[in-house]
């Protein structure tokens, strides 16, 4: 079982410290949330000065608000991070739920699952290095794996389990385990009726911080301002693992259900949850 980490978003100049604790450790992958309304880093910019600062760890949104974006710049921005991280950027995609971030962008929140579609269906064409279209040429540069990189979607609808099938390589699952794995069961009935081959990835993800109460209150209280616009706040930071047997459980549960790697997301501000995160590994 992989595991990696989810990196805060309170204060992107201290996560050149995190990126290359965690990359000294046993963690795969660094992980980093997309929202526009908020006080968080552009995940691909703050990405990218990750992966220059390391050697062997992914790098990984999750997700990013596609819908948001340009979709051939996108599509040049990833294939370019993919290549010049050899490799190493997996692309988590999603359609967000924020009205403001799709405000600020002019883009109808009510059409965004439609649109992230036919950005896969552009972004698939120029990745494989055809051209825009239109007398337009291609796009490059071409992303170290031949295609893509590495697609992962998240969601929760039928909808969005069904495009992990139609466009991706897996699932990016922010579900608790006790209701995981039928989400999982959902993406994997999709891949066999698309006649993909193998399994889809799936990667799942818990909230977490250890340390002493300040610690897990600041965490708690990152958590309530991050998710007061679902109106779910309150049932969200109460699934906030804080002890090491709640980790250690929840990455056992999601290994039963077949999981291939789970994200540590980090809700509690200090480098040090690294270092605490990798003793309980």
């Amino acid at each position: 079982m992989n595991v990696g980490i989810g990196l805060p978003i309170g204060d992107p100049a201290t996560l050149l410290t995190w990126a290359q604790r965690a990359a000294a450790g046993p963690f795969s992958t660094l992980g980093l949330l997309d929202r526009l309304v908020f006080h968080n880093p552009e995940p691909l910019v703050a990405l990218a000065v990750l992966a220059g600062a390391t050697s062997r760890i992914r790098v990984q949104t999750e997700v990013l608000l596609a819908p948001l974006r340009d979709t051939a710049l996108l599509a040049k921005q990833a294939a370019t991070l993919d290549r010049m991280t050899g490799g190493r950027l997996v692309l988590g995609l999603g359609i967000g739920g924020r009205d403001d971030d799709h405000q600020v962008t002019g883009i109808d929140k009510r059409t965004r699952g439609r649109r992230l579609d036919e950005q896969m269906a552009v972004m698939r064409r120029l990745w494989s290095g055809e051209p825009y279209g239109d007398g337009i040429g291609p796009i490059g540069p071409s992303p170290t794996r031949p295609g893509d990189p590495e697609v992962l979607f998240g969601g929760f609808k039928p909808v969005a389990l069904e495009r992990v099938a139609r466009w991706g390589d897996g699932f990016l699952a922010a579900a608790a385990p006790s209701w995981a794995g039928g989400l999982f069961d959902t993406v994997r009935t999709f891949w066999k009726e698309y006649g993909r081959e193998g399994e889809p990835r799936i990667v799942a993800q818990v909230n977490v911080a250890l340390g002493p109460q300040v610690v897990i209150d600041d965490a708690r209280a990152n958590m309530y301002a991050y998710y007061t616009f679902t109106g779910m706040a309150d049932r969200m930071v109460a699934g906030l693992l804080t002890t090491p047997t709640e980790i250690r459980d929840a990455i056992a549960h999601f290994a039963d259900l077949g999981a291939d790697e789970v994200m540590l997301y980090c809700y509690g501000l200090a480098p040090n949850q690294v270092d605490r995160l990798a003793d309980v590994l």
